[in-house]
């Protein structure tokens, strides 16, 4: 598959399971080399695809992405775009880190935008960072929830 695949990537790169199932996530994007540089640069993703998809794979996961479009006789009255509104949220990207501080110190030295420094949630730290589409990714360290203790909730204190 290497007339396919980039930078060295087999077929046991692809999101393509022998037996059962994997999960991946696809996001519509914008710039296809902008978006598979950010998985590929913040996240250490390793580019499996260039494009048409695009696949790049981080850590245990691929993330695929393409271009928006119109509807397909697969998906007939579907279309794909971006997000309109990035502060308006349905869905998003959770990362689980070893150490959050260092992740944090890493990702935005690479140029990473964050919407707030890690915050203690009792539970786990967390922050979240937004892809060059507007895309909202959580990253997440588990703390208390090793010991069993739950995420605050808004009201607490």
């Amino acid at each position: 598959m290497s007339d396919v695949t980039s930078a060295g990537a087999t077929a046991d790169d692809l999101p393509a399971p022998a037996e059962g199932l994997v999960l991946t996530h696809f996001l519509t994007v914008s710039d296809v080399p902008r978006s598979r540089a950010f998985y590929a640069d913040i996240l250490d993703g390793r580019v499996v695809l260039d494009e048409n998809p695009c696949i790049v794979k981080v850590a245990n996961s691929w993330i695929i992405m393409n271009p928006g479009g119109g509807p397909t006789d697969d998906k007939p009255d579907v279309v794909l775009r971006t997000p309109e509104n990035p502060d308006t949220v349905s869905s998003f990207l959770n990362v689980r880190v070893a150490d959050i501080h260092d992740f944090y110190a890493t990702a935005s030295a690479k140029g990473a935008e964050f919407l707030t420094p890690p915050i203690d949630r009792r539970a786990e730290l967390r922050c979240y960072m937004r892809d060059p589409d507007g895309y909202l990714i959580e990253v997440g360290q588990a703390t208390g929830l090793l010991k069993g203790i739950l995420a605050r909730t808004d009201t607490e204190t």
